[in-house]
């Protein structure tokens, strides 16, 4: 497994939670981290066990709840000088206007402000408020302020508060914040850089209902487009129609045909710095689209489809590039012959690295959570990512990357 495939692992997170309505939320929050198998510690405002119960937190966590900066009991167990000390991150959620004052202000007279200010590890803030508070002088003032000192925010979203006001001052979903976590804690090597990256299938219309399509499911471009962005780049996701969510943290772009992904892949890839073609991009498409549901009786008793090739995009952009840039990654899924079909392909298609795998095994492939690969590079490396998680697999194809872009410069 690949250090950076779950960067949540083993990793002692403080969950700081505010006296806010959201604060249900950390809840599902603390779910996730405990799930990716971090080791969370609670700590309450006294406000914020007014609305979810430090019994709740406490049998999730499996951690006593830090709520109290003047129990004895509590403090000698825990304190906040020893639960600052051993974090590796500090989430603060919900962060509400009042927690963002006093975090500004160096206040440490509750729990949770107490284990911000003591910590040198880094801070997350999710904040959370009316829409109005959120927008005030005072409140942006803070947020410029903490974000100055180093500290990192997620959110808030727009959307329908609980003070029945609509605007910005929602606390961000959990998965999301869970996944600003993982990139907090991800080694930053991609930062600066722009990745375009394709994922999942294309459909190519026969009539309003009918399509060509293929078996992707789009679960490496994402994979490969959470990678990235957990490690600082710009990320621009294209994708078709997929069966799992895109990436929170990229740029997406959903498509639907080929024709439509090429020409978002071409516009996109312009000032890009890495291209990584990972999307299984139909070969043909009918000839003609009917604008009416083709009949049964159309086609006879002997059907036959008249198709045309489609524009091979990965060829367009080795034909396109200037100079080294951007680096460019294909993928090859085979079924037989893969080193012999991924060499042809990596040298018609002036590429700079073709990942090739079997996708003729069950256990792997299409629509699976793993895979394994082989990956061949113009510049003659060659390596093997045996049976793994397909996040793994995207963190192996990214180091391979940047290890030849790095030695590309001048």
């Amino acid at each position: 497994m690949h250090p950076l495939a779950n960067p949540l692992s083993d990793r002692r997170i403080v969950l700081c939670v505010a006296g806010g309505i959201a604060a249900y939320k950390s809840v599902e929050l603390l779910r996730l981290l405990t799930k990716a198998g971090a080791s969370v510690q609670v700590a309450m405002t006294r406000s914020a066990t007014e609305f979810v119960g430090e019994l709740t937190f406490q049998t999730l966590s499996g951690h006593r709840v830090f709520t109290d900066l003047f129990d004895n009991q509590q403090d000698a167990e825990i304190g906040h000088i020893r639960v600052a000390d051993g974090a590796d991150l500090i989430v603060v959620a919900p962060a509400t206007a009042n927690v963002l004052a006093r975090i500004t202000a160096g206040m440490a007279n509750d729990p949770v402000t107490a284990a911000v200010l003591a910590s040198r590890a880094p801070i997350l803030i999710a904040p959370a408020m009316n829409v109005n508070m959120w927008e005030s002088a005072a409140v942006q003032a803070n947020v410029e302020t903490l974000a100055a000192r180093g500290m990192y925010f997620v959110g808030p979203e727009q959307g329908f508060l609980a003070c029945h006001w609509i605007g910005a001052g929602r606390l961000s979903q959990p998965a999301e914040i869970s996944e600003a976590a993982a990139q907090v804690l991800c080694p930053q090597d991609m930062a600066g850089m722009k990745v375009v990256i394709s994922a999942g299938g294309t459909q190519e219309a026969l009539d309003p209902v009918r399509f060509l399509g293929n078996r992707s499911t789009g679960k490496m471009g994402i994979a490969l487009s959470r990678a990235a962005s957990r490690r600082g780049a710009d990320v621009t996701l294209v994708h078709g129609p997929v069966y799992s969510a895109p990436n929170t943290g990229a740029a997406n772009v959903a498509v639907r045909s080929a024709q439509q992904m090429c020409d978002a892949i071409v516009h996109a890839q312009n000032e890009a710095d890495l291209v990584v073609m990972a999307a299984a991009v139909a070969d043909y498409r009918p000839s003609v689209v009917e604008t009416s549901k083709l009949k049964k009786e159309h086609f006879g008793t002997s059907p036959a489809l008249a198709l045309e090739r489609t524009e091979d995009i990965l060829a367009t952009l080795g034909a396109s590039r200037v100079g080294l840039r951007p680096y460019l990654v294909g993928f090859a899924a085979e079924t037989e012959n893969v080193e012999t079909a991924a060499m042809g392909k990596l040298q018609r298609k002036r590429c700079d690295m073709i990942v090739a795998n079997d996708v003729s095994q069950a256990d792997r492939g299409f629509g699976s959570d793993e895979n394994a690969v082989e990956l061949f590079t113009a510049a003659g490396h060659r390596s093997s990512i045996a049976l793994t998680s397909k996040d793994a697999i995207a963190h192996g194809i990214l180091d391979q990357a940047l290890l030849e872009m790095e030695a590309q410069k001048p």
